[in-house]
């Protein structure tokens, strides 16, 4: 039996305390969790799939509530400005996010939420990573995402999803697959009572759904936006992006409390603004913000995602040391985070707008043992013409490549700027395959 509809507010309420239930009576749960890097595509996606899904599951699910979580402790909200613009258009808090926090500690979670009694949807990634994936890879029955598949999830996933395809935003596949769903349920215009005289000044329960399916709507709506530039980014934007955004505006301009105010252009450039205001932050949680990591052989890679250029990184670790010149104390810091995560090969991505208005990307890529030398120089060498790699230099024109105390290190101009984080993430893991099974010396 579906849940009673429920505002997003009293929906995160519902599953939090359920969730908490199900760990301590040993009960089936299902969990829609995002990727760790724990963007906005992913918070999204694991919600909107979620709530949609509980309020009409299928009749053979394991669970007949989702329970979505954002796959960071709940410290981690703090690094994310954009989801506290954010929150705001849904009437949600952080506190209301379901968190690694809400789930057992590591150490005794195979005993607290037994395997068998789980099931794991996938979004915004197709492979359970990290401890959880060592645990629980086995219980992944479902997925919807926009990487590159690496077949970890089955073929036959039953009656949850098995959704793989390019797009600019995985919350577009996510409103997309969900769509029909959501429109029967809000054709009904039911909410089982639920609804009924819950503020707002709204006295029925048609105009009440119809304001939680607009607060929901900016939610999805603020992460595709910003995956693909507002749209405007035709390297992203597909025809998913496209149909998802007229679908949820839609949602929007059908609530008459939330259509007068809407504009799409100031909406996504309050969350665009927010996203990127990351001065505040400490160099340590800016590389940690947009960071996701995997393990290949022996071998463990990390890249971060940074919405600023590298002369800001390099600038905010002065600050931080009291210190010149900008090369040590920069190195330094990353170097201190490649420790703290153990990494053996590390890449800084970046983006920027340039002072005529382009948009722009710089990549670093630093090694640290032979065998991820031997990656960086077979990857450096593989995607050289794909992702249009040019010399960086600084203001003083000194080319940043390095070769000393059993490193490498090397910065580059990334001209095809298509290519994000899902494009260089699989080439440096395929050249630390290769060079794992020797086919590249260094």
């Amino acid at each position: 039996m579906a849940i009673p509809r429920h505002s997003l507010r009293g929906f995160l309420a519902y599953a939090k305390g359920a969730l908490r239930s199900s760990i301590d009576s040993s009960q089936r749960v299902t969990l829609v969790i995002g990727n760790e890097s724990a963007d906005l595509d992913s918070m999204t996606s694991s919600v909107l799939y979620a709530y949609l899904r509980s309020m009409a599951p299928p009749h053979n699910a394991f669970t007949q509530l989702y329970i979505p979580v954002t796959n960071i402790p709940s410290s981690g909200l703090r690094l994310r400005p954009e989801f506290l613009a954010l929150f705001t258009y849904a009437n949600i808090e952080p506190s209301h996010l379901i968190t690694l926090d809400d789930l057992p500690d590591l150490s005794v979670i195979q005993s607290k939420l037994r395997p068998e009694n789980t099931r794991w949807i996938l979004v915004d990634h197709n492979a359970l990573q990290g401890q959880l994936g060592q645990i629980y890879s086995a219980r992944v029955e479902g997925v919807i995402d926009h990487h590159e598949d690496e077949s970890k999830v089955p073929e036959d996933t039953g009656c949850e999803p098995r959704v793989i395809t390019k797009s600019g935003s995985c919350t577009s596949l996510v409103t997309e697959y969900c769509r029909e769903v959501w429109d029967l349920l809000s054709g009904s215009g039911t909410s089982s009572g639920a609804a009924h005289g819950q503020g707002h000044g709204l006295s029925d329960d048609v105009a009440v759904v119809k304001f939680w399916d607009a607060q929901i709507a900016q939610l999805g709506l603020a992460s595709i936006l910003i995956d693909t530039a507002n749209l405007e980014s035709e390297d992203k934007t597909t025809e998913h992006d496209i149909r998802a955004v007229e679908y949820l505006e839609a949602k929007i301009i059908s609530c008459p409390q939330l259509s007068a105010e809407f504009d799409r252009s100031l909406f996504y450039k309050r969350i665009d603004s927010a996203k990127k205001d990351i001065a505040k932050l400490k160099l340590h949680d800016i590389l940690r913000k947009d960071f996701k990591q995997w393990n290949e052989g022996n071998q463990k890679l990390g890249i971060s995602s940074v919405v600023k250029p590298i002369e800001f990184i390099q600038k905010k670790a002065c600050e931080e040391a009291n210190t010149q010149p900008f090369e040590p104390a920069h190195l330094e810091a990353l170097q201190k985070f490649c420790k703290d995560q153990d990494l053996d090969l590390y890449a800084v991505m970046t983006t920027s707008t340039s002072p005529e208005g382009q948009f722009q990307r710089e990549l670093l890529v630093w090694a640290f043992n032979d065998d991820a030398i031997s990656a960086a120089k077979k990857f450096a060498a593989d995607a050289n013409e794909e992702l249009g790699l040019e010399e960086w230099c600084d203001s003083d024109g000194n080319a940043h490549e390095n070769s000393s105390d059993g490193h490498w290190r090397k910065v580059w101009w990334q001209r095809k700027v298509q290519h994000s984080r899902k494009r260089v993430a699989p080439l440096l893991r395929e050249a630390m395959q290769q060079a794992h099974n020797g086919g590249w010396a260094t």
